[in-house]
């Protein structure tokens, strides 16, 4: 980066941190360190969509866009449902029980093991995502700055834990407004410079057109093909399962609207998330796709970590070198039938061909990755797509804005779920088995704790391919249960701790039995329907128990 880039970084990340810094000052004491209070609708409201908006959002989707188009945009189709419905029986039961956590409610619904247990679940879940969300500005680290990535993941880590540790859940709500602003800022310059980058070769109707006829506009998927990730129906029911946990029982998201000055504040804050954010994640994959046809013009890295290639061994360097005069030649033939394409009489002739030279493309970058798995644990390249858009083909100035709105979101996104952890930790552990109260110190020293093992699980982030799918995943795995022990709670009044207790440990193992088998050779399911699983294990085994139990006592 140029230093008009590092000087913009540099005042934009200070200017959110000193004033989270600010805002910390006037809390001394523990409660808005852990919940935050009398927040209006708009702070709430954002600080829930920041929280969702991590840096992995902005790495990885335009990653996901570029390789495989606007499908996943399908796993937030159920997101608005749930939240209408988190709205509705969630939010107000809530604030009557005037609550820290949501676990403290199943305590008085069925019984201390039940609580625990679950926020156990969250803990080990939102933990590792946390790891997660502190490997994504590290890898920019690592790729701006050269170093190692164990050693960004660790000053990464340590900066989050410092901005977390002074400035508790109302500073971070309260610069999540700051945070969203320059991370839509650059969003919309990125796109406006894409825009401005393809328009002497294709006018916007010509590139949507194009964009489709290589299979990348493609957002609707009506299959019920249960081993597809992304259709219609996944995101309807999985995905709707996954969001009314995750907005109804999630720490991390109950926190922040918990924090707003009433019930009617928090809904419409809930609400303004239920409108925005399917277009939001629409534009930032609709940014990937136009980064894919940014590089049917310019020519792409066949492998777009290039530091992994050039710590590659001589033998497989010259591997690679084969490739790249492969590369260059089909690169060379997509942009000669890209022009031939925006012929109409040709355009059908065409589009077979391009699909060809597209396939060959992804073939030799197959490849690649082989190339470089032999030798480096980390061979996938997603996460690095717009990175390496941002700093190939940016001007310089809005690099550093870029760079900024990517760690902004990893601030942002990490300190709340840092904030989440602790509060569940300090509450639903701490005072509930120790009995006392946690004060400041006590819940600052919990975070500290959390983020030492977020740098730890951030270690091992590298092992993954994609890091927004891979964070969905983690909460696929474990939502289900959580939310089936909640929708019991809710619902089915005579069940009792004695039926959900061994009813949520059984499926919880039923969940991780069934990703196992399927990643070792077992039939294929979508991950976004282990949510649906998990849910229905827990009420339909609890109820099973309860009528067991109630039989017993009736002889």
């Amino acid at each position: 980066m140029a230093y008009i880039d590092w000087i913009v970084l540099a005042i934009t990340l200070a200017f959110i941190v000193f004033y989270g810094a600010w805002k910390s000052l006037r809390d001394r004491n523990g409660g808005g360190f852990l919940r935050g209070d009398d927040q209006s609708w708009f702070t709430m409201g954002v600080s829930v969509m920041a929280t969702q908006a991590s840096a992995i959002t902005f790495l990885s989707a335009p990653g996901l866009g570029y390789e495989s188009g606007l499908r996943f945009v399908q796993f937030y189709f159920g997101l608005p449902l749930a939240i209408i419905l988190v709205c509705a029986v969630f939010v107000p039961l809530y604030y009557r029980l005037n609550v820290y956590t949501a676990y403290e409610f199943l305590e008085k619904r069925f019984d201390v093991r039940v609580r625990l247990f679950t926020a156990f679940l969250f803990l080990v879940q939102r933990g590792l995502a946390a790891g997660i969300t502190i490997f994504a500005p590290a890898l920019i680290l690592s790729t701006i700055l050269g170093w190692r990535l164990d050693v960004t993941n660790l000053v990464v880590g340590v900066l989050v834990i410092i901005y977390t540790v002074s400035g508790g859940t109302k500073a971070v709500s309260m610069t999540q407004k700051w945070q969203m602003g320059v991370i839509m800022l650059g969003l919309v310059f990125s796109f406006v410079l894409l825009l401005n980058d393809i328009a002497p070769h294709l006018t916007f109707s010509e590139t949507l057109h194009f964009a489709g006829t290589l299979d990348k506009m493609k957002a609707i998927d009506f299959s019920f093909d249960l081993s597809e990730r992304y259709t219609v129906w996944s995101g309807l029911t999985g995905g709707f399962f996954l969001a009314l946990s995750y907005f109804g029982t999630d720490q991390s998201q109950v926190q922040r609207y918990l924090g707003g000055k009433s019930i009617s504040e928090s809904r419409a804050g809930l609400l303004f998330n239920a409108v925005l954010k399917i277009p939001m994640q629409f534009f930032i994959l609709f940014i990937g796709v136009m980064v894919f046809v940014f590089f049917t013009i310019e020519r792409p890295p066949l492998h777009f970590n290039e530091t992994a290639v050039l710590l590659l061994s001589d033998s497989a360097a010259q591997q690679v070198e084969l490739r790249e005069k492969k590369f260059d030649k089909i690169h060379e033939e997509i942009k000669r039938n890209r022009i031939w394409w925006k012929d109409d009489a040709m355009r059908e002739s065409i589009a077979p061909q391009l699909q060809s030279y597209i396939a060959q493309e992804s073939k030799l970058r197959s490849e690649v990755k082989e190339i470089i798995a032999h030798e480096q644990e980390e061979a996938k390249d997603t996460n690095y797509v717009f990175l390496y858009f941002v700093l190939n083909h940016l001007p310089k100035g809005i690099i550093g804005l870029i760079i900024a709105m990517i760690l902004s979101a990893a601030m942002s996104s990490t300190a709340s779920e840092l904030n989440a952890l602790t509060t569940t930790t300090a509450v639903d552990f701490y005072q509930r088995i120790g009995k006392r109260k946690a004060n400041l110190f006590a819940s600052r020293l919990i975070t500290v704790g959390w983020g030492l093992l977020a740098i730890l699980f951030a270690m091992l982030a590298n092992l993954f391919d994609n890091l927004i799918e891979m964070v969905n995943l983690l909460g696929s795995l474990f939502y289900g249960t959580i939310l089936g022990v909640f929708v019991v709670a809710f619902f089915i009044k005579p069940i009792r701790g004695s039926g959900v207790f061994p009813a949520a440990i059984v499926s919880q193992i039923a969940v991780l039995s069934l990703h196992y088998w399927q990643s070792h050779g077992g039939p294929q399911l979508g991950y976004l329907w282990y949510n649906l699983v998990g849910c229905l294990a827990v009420v339909v085994l609890s109820s099973i128990l309860h009528l067991m139990i109630k039989s017993q006592y009736a002889r």
